[in-house]
């Protein structure tokens, strides 16, 4: 875990950055969300790791130690209609545009998870897997998954019959049995298959 956070040393010693990730590209249905974090280099968060290597659990709790430790984090989120009209590669980038352009503390440099340019006014370095690199896209990549978690647990209660809260909207067996059996909902993304199918 230390070794995280020494990338970010390296990267950019002295000056401010913000770690930023997104959640939620594959699914069939509901927002892509991302995240921008700026973290407290002087608190090293216990268990911070890639989201996708923590448990719901475990990664709930770092969520909370992000969010009282952390300098300023934002979110983005881009909802199922806009993905549909500009594609998913492009709402995933106004979310990550979206997430540093909300922070109120101005970072000197981005780090952005993947090979994607974001068109942003400050200096930006990519980071391929940078989530399992970089303590900063570590931290965004939890705040963006249980953020877009979170989303899909209340689109559950509204739409419970397609099982949102299990599958968070991922392209499941039971998912595609529901949307097959009760055709697709508010929240499903149309331009994806096989929603669009149906």
């Amino acid at each position: 875990m230390r070794d995280l956070w020494d990338f970010d040393s390296l990267i950019c010693s002295d000056s401010i950055i913000a770690g930023v990730d997104e959640a939620g590209r594959g699914p069939l249905a509901g927002p892509v969300v991302s995240a921008a974090v700026i973290l407290n280099k002087e608190i090293i968060i216990e268990n911070l790791n890639d989201s996708k290597k923590l448990s719901p659990k475990i990664r709930l709790a770092v969520y909370k130690e992000i969010i009282k430790n952390c300098i300023e984090y934002q979110v983005g989120i881009v909802d199922n209609f806009t993905i549909d009209r500009i594609n998913i590669l492009e709402a995933t980038k106004l979310s990550m545009k979206t997430a540093i352009e909300k922070l109120d503390t101005l970072p000197e440099l981005a780090i952005i998870d993947g090979n994607q340019y974001i068109d942003i006014s400050i200096k930006q370095k990519n980071i391929i897997s940078g989530d399992s690199k970089s303590a900063s896209i570590a931290a965004a990549s939890v705040i963006a998954k249980v953020t877009r978690d979170l989303m899909m647990d209340e689109f559950d209660k509204k739409y419970p019959e397609y099982g949102f809260a299990q599958h968070k909207g991922y392209g499941t067996e039971k998912h595609i049995a529901a949307i097959k059996k009760y055709g697709p909902c508010e929240i499903h993304r149309r331009s994806f298959e096989p929603v669009k199918s149906y």
